[in-house]
């Protein structure tokens, strides 16, 4: 009996040590939303590097709730089915001087959408080779080695068939597009159901933030997958933030390019942070302290609970895109903010990687994240505010 009862002393004493073990474990990040806007459902492009029309299409489909619109999910993989055909025939007219590949920009949407028009996702939803998710590998392989072999010129000029047989492959794995279609009772063709929707496209801008071009002037954003060579509006970093927090506040979203690469980004942990890492005494840029770190040591210093993050200059913004430590990573949708427990404020994230992740397919990405790592955005010119779009000419 005597051992009955020490053993159940030391099972108690067990059980509250335990106890106050879990107590004390970190209660990692606690988000408070402090503006939500309507979206639509989270889409996965899967094994495809088509994150550009996905977010793009995204910002659209948002945007028309914002308008009071009915929902509807448009196709990016209608998008991507034109603008491949458009990309090749440049690639090809610029000798292969170009970059060519499954990479795009917000722009590209925008121009498909304004000179083809789009369709409802139900109606093109590019999956014609037995699969039932967007994989591009066998896709992207074959449209480079085909556009490559044009540029060779094996006829010593080029057949008027190269750009038909092109469009055969995209064809074949995406599907033909569609000349006229039925949706909800109604025939369109793809223009006729873009105009229907009622999205003014002239009204959209794209912006971003850097010194190597003046301000309050266009520049041509000298990444790859920028193949139209499209212009962005340059203003100064903490305008280009009151054009996000404005449009936010006021329930715009904003089509959002960025680093993802960065190791303050997790997607298993839902955050994207800058950590300032000065207890590790570790000096230059945020890649070099963070590949001095192990997997445990960024787990536990800076994805347990919020930390304290770097304070982002609009130098430090220049000189990690000089010297490509900020690159033309992904596409997203920026559709919200929240406020951690320590009051520190996020934005939050609609991404195209299905409904997996910590937050079912969003994630939370820091004010000094998105300073820092913000490649470009694209928004309503009315999100802008008005002193800043004046000085922008718009």
């Amino acid at each position: 009996m005597r051992k009955n009862v020490l053993l159940a002393a030391i099972l108690l004493l067990s059980a509250s040590a335990n106890g106050i073990a879990q107590d004390k474990q970190p209660e990692g990040y606690v988000f408070t939303s402090i503006k939500e806007i309507p979206t639509t459902s989270i889409k996965n492009q899967y094994r495809s590097g088509t994150c550009w029309s996905f977010s793009g299409v995204g910002f659209f489909e948002t945007e028309l709730l914002r308008m009071g619109k009915p929902e509807v999910d448009l196709s990016p993989m209608f998008v991507v089915r034109m603008a491949y055909a458009d990309k090749a025939e440049k690639y090809v007219r610029m000798h292969g001087a170009l970059n060519f590949g499954g990479g795009g920009s917000f722009y590209d949407v925008w121009d498909v959408m304004k000179r083809y028009g789009i369709v409802p996702m139900e109606v093109y939803q590019g999956l014609n080779y037995g699969e039932e998710k967007h994989v591009h590998g066998e896709l992207d392989a074959l449209t480079e080695a085909y556009v490559k072999a044009m540029v060779k010129n094996p006829n010593r000029k080029l057949s008027s068939a190269w750009l038909k047989g092109f469009n055969g492959i995209m064809d074949a794995y995406l599907g033909a597009v569609p000349e006229n279609f039925t949706y909800k009772g109604k025939s369109y063709t793809p223009k006729s159901f873009a105009e229907s929707l009622g999205l003014k496209l002239d009204d959209y801008v794209c912006i971003s933030s850097y010194t190597h071009h003046p301000f309050y002037t266009e520049f041509i954003i000298e990444v790859p997958d920028n193949w139209q060579l499209a212009t962005v509006h340059n203003v100064p970093m903490h305008e280009m933030m009151q054009i996000i927090d404005n449009a936010i506040d006021n329930g715009y979203p904003i089509a959002w390019a960025s680093d993802v690469s960065e190791g303050g980004f997790s997607w298993r942990h839902g955050v994207a942070i800058v950590p300032d890492m000065e207890s590790q005494e570790l000096q230059g840029s945020d890649m070099a302290r963070w590949t001095k770190m192990t997997a445990q040591e960024k787990n536990e210093k800076a994805f347990e609970k919020p930390g304290k993050e770097l304070t982002i200059t609009q130098e430090m913004r220049q000189a990690e895109f000089d010297n490509f430590q900020t690159t033309d990573d992904h596409g997203m949708v920026l559709v919200g903010a929240a406020k951690d427990q320590e009051g520190n404020i996020y934005y939050k994230v609609k991404n195209s990687w299905g409904v997996d992740g910590k937050y079912n397919g969003y994630f939370y990405a820091s004010k000094a994240f998105v300073q820092y790592k913000t490649m470009s955005i694209m928004v309503h010119k009315d999100a802008i505010p008005k002193a800043i779009r004046q000085k922008m000419k718009l």
